[in-house]
């Protein structure tokens, strides 16, 4: 029989569970977290969108009221789980995460009256991998990201202006170039924000409830890069039905 010591093991012979503690296990829990919340918003998503449900939020002259509502939802819940971080309990905290990406995924539903289904699986296998491409270099690398992520943040709010300019100018071609910039924009934020992910594991006694509030914060910020890498991604090969 093996005598030699375990060095993670108490006098007891029980696992220290805070030796055991590292930056690669938070950043576990991150990624966890972000994956159950892409599943639940592709299930609402498919089920709204491939059933007589979507036509609650898509009328024939527009969204409708409750469209509207569901459009704008995914903002109030982001804002609610900054705004309230230090007020809400964990629990609650991943109670509000997980109802975002629901109501996230009923008010992407309207992708499945535009695209077909093959086109929606071929675009989120792309974007699958190009995240993990990139989550993995931005966890890997040893270059200082913080510039690249800053340079990155105001890049996207001229996108957003761009876009709110290109709503009434309706130009295809200048949605094209906004869909490739958003492209760039989102694939390098998907580093930055891996590796500020890993620095905030290495930073914080992982298994407590601050820690587990981080990692739901965390999981957004990678949820939504993920979600509009995919939509920029679907406007730029999606072949419209």
């Amino acid at each position: 029989m093996d005598n030699s010591i375990n060095p993670f093991q108490s006098s007891d012979g029980v696992l220290d569970a805070q030796s055991l503690s590292t930056p690669r296990a938070f950043v576990a829990n991150v990624f966890s977290y972000m994956s159950l919340a892409l599943i639940i918003s592709g299930v609402m998503a498919w089920w709204f969108g491939t059933t007589d449900l979507v036509y609650y939020l898509i009328g024939k002259g527009g969204p409708t009221a409750l469209g509207w509502v569901t459009m704008f939802a995914p903002l109030g819940f982001v804002l609610a789980m900054n705004f309230g971080f230090n007020r809400m309990s964990l629990p609650v905290l991943i109670g509000v995460f997980l109802s975002f990406a629901a109501v996230m995924g009923i008010s992407l539903s309207y992708i499945f009256l535009i695209y077909s289904l093959d086109v929606i699986a071929k675009v989120f296998f792309i974007t699958s991998a190009l995240f993990a491409t990139m989550a993995v270099i931005g966890y890997t690398t040893k270059t200082d990201l913080t510039r690249l992520g800053s340079l990155l943040m105001m890049a996207l709010i001229g996108l957003i202006i761009a876009s709110l300019v290109n709503y009434f100018m309706e130009s295809e071609r200048l949605d094209y170039i906004i869909s490739c910039v958003g492209v760039l924009i989102f694939t390098g934020l998907i580093a930055y924000d891996t590796q500020k992910v890993k620095r905030i594991g290495a930073g914080v006694e992982y298994g407590t409830a601050t820690a587990g509030k981080l990692a739901i914060m965390g999981a957004t910020s990678l949820y939504l890069d993920f979600i509009n890498l995919f939509l920029f991604l679907l406007r730029i090969f999606g072949r419209r039905d």
